[in-house]
């Protein structure tokens, strides 16, 4: 084992992350633009004789990966999800898993926002419109679109991020609406503190009823496609879905059909089915019309980045030290 502990580090995270562990261990971090492969974390790791990895969600931690340095002691992912990392084998193996829970809410939240307001307003069709020289004159039935104020917001998943959705819904004075697994008391008197009144309503009445359609759900077995062509139909002609929890909640090709037949009128997408989504994608032929697409930013503030890359870091060094990590996900699954 080298002396000084190595940290192998998937992707460039930022420095505020990345000078906590160069200040305490050696520090080997790919510099690609793009994922590194399984296999070369595998002859990395077993390089280097790692004793602490960082990765990303779009990266595979299975125990192949585990297995490659006998002396890994932690895996801390730079995400709140931490599907993408074998539990059950780091367990196995005694690795302890950290992740970066509650950093993003309120900024994934103001994203989330940001594509309602841009799928109702018009804004990224209006700006190829003027970019292509289309703008003439004003017209009366140029780029109309629905109100937000006064309309009614579901939100399907009143956690912590749908929550902060809701609560922003206050200022436009919306009827909100939930649904789940189950009502939440204490998240309706969070919300009523600052003027929000959420009725909680089956997941079928809330698509029937809501004028946006919001996802905030865990990508689990229950969730995966769990918005089809059933709960699309369900939806009024004139709603909108957003979604910036994970791509595959929605069924790409359900969402491709509902878009070209009109059973709703547009989506908001951070998250897709596949991601990256490629530009030639069938479903991309209804950008910017009826589909907006950014890239999985709903954490993309600099101060939120910065804050996922310290807590990176922090338990990167409770693991090497041999300490509890403050954020852990084998913890969190039970597994601890």
């Amino acid at each position: 084992m080298p002396e000084t502990p190595v940290v192998y580090v998937t992707r460039e995270i930022p420095d505020v992350g990345l000078e906590q562990l160069r200040e305490r261990y050696e520090v080997v971090v790919w510099d690609g633009k793009l994922p590194p492969e399984k296999d070369h974390i595998v002859s990395r790791l077993r390089e280097l004789d790692a004793e602490g990895l960082v990765c990303l969600l779009s990266d595979e931690i299975d125990g192949d990966v585990l297995a490659a340095s006998p002396d890994l002691e932690v895996v801390s992912t730079y995400s709140v999800g931490y599907d993408h990392i074998d539990l059950a084998a780091a367990a196995e193996r005694d690795v302890a898993v950290g992740h970066t829970p509650g950093v993003l809410t309120e900024t994934t939240a103001d994203l989330a926002w940001a594509l309602l307001t841009t799928c109702a307003r018009r804004t990224v069709e209006g700006h190829a419109y003027v970019e292509a020289g289309e703008w003439e004159t004003w017209g009366p039935r140029l780029l109309t679109g629905p109100d937000v104020h006064g309309a009614t917001l579901g939100v399907v998943g009143l956690g912590k991020i749908g929550t902060a959705v809701a609560r922003r819904a206050a200022g436009f004075e919306m009827d909100v609406l939930y649904a789940g697994r189950s009502q939440k008391p204490d998240r309706e008197s969070e919300l009523a503190a600052v003027g929000v009144d959420a009725t909680y309503v089956e997941r079928d009445e809330l698509l029937a009823e809501s004028d946006f359609v919001s996802l905030h759900v865990p990508l689990v077995e229950e969730t995966a496609g769990m918005i089809g062509a059933d709960e699309l139909r369900r939806m009024s002609e004139g709603a909108i879905l957003i979604n910036t929890s994970r791509g595959a909640v929605v069924d790409t090709d359900a969402l491709d059909t509902a878009l070209e037949e009109g059973w709703i009128t547009r989506a908001g997408l951070d998250v897709t089915d596949p991601e990256p989504l490629p530009a030639d994608h069938p479903i991309m032929r209804h950008a910017p019309e009826r589909l907006v697409v950014t890239p999985h930013v709903g954490s993309a503030s600099i101060g939120t980045r910065n804050r996922m890359a310290e807590m990176v870091a922090e338990d990167v060094i409770a693991g090497i030290e041999g300490e509890p990590l403050v954020r852990s996900a084998l913890r969190d699954a039970g597994l601890e």
